[in-house]
């Protein structure tokens, strides 16, 4: 794969979720190695991999829902507060499905 097609799964990553992934590949998948490169306890990194997975996730579950996976990553970033994402979701459902 030609280094200018990047994965849709990848283009909606951080930086630093990148350079966690290349510790994580670069470890064996050892989150206890990991824990130890970044200077954590295993559960604080066992709690940033399932982060990373819901973006994965989320990524590929609303590839044609963009707003929607705008307002989660926001939430998941913790840039928005769960409770307005939900609100501004809710909203924007009830207008696409309003006759």
């Amino acid at each position: 794969m030609p280094v200018e097609v990047v994965p849709e799964w990848m283009s909606g990553l951080e930086d630093e979720d990148l350079a966690f992934i290349k510790r994580f590949l670069l470890a064996s998948g050892s989150l206890k190695e990991v824990a130890g490169q970044y200077g954590v306890t295993y559960p604080t990194v066992r709690l940033r991999l399932d982060r990373l997975i819901q973006k994965i996730q989320l990524s590929e579950q609303s590839a044609n829902e963009p707003y929607i996976a705008l307002i989660k990553r926001l939430a998941m970033n913790e840039k928005l507060d769960l409770d307005t994402a939900k609100l501004l979701i809710s909203e924007y459902k009830k207008g696409r499905d309003a006759p």
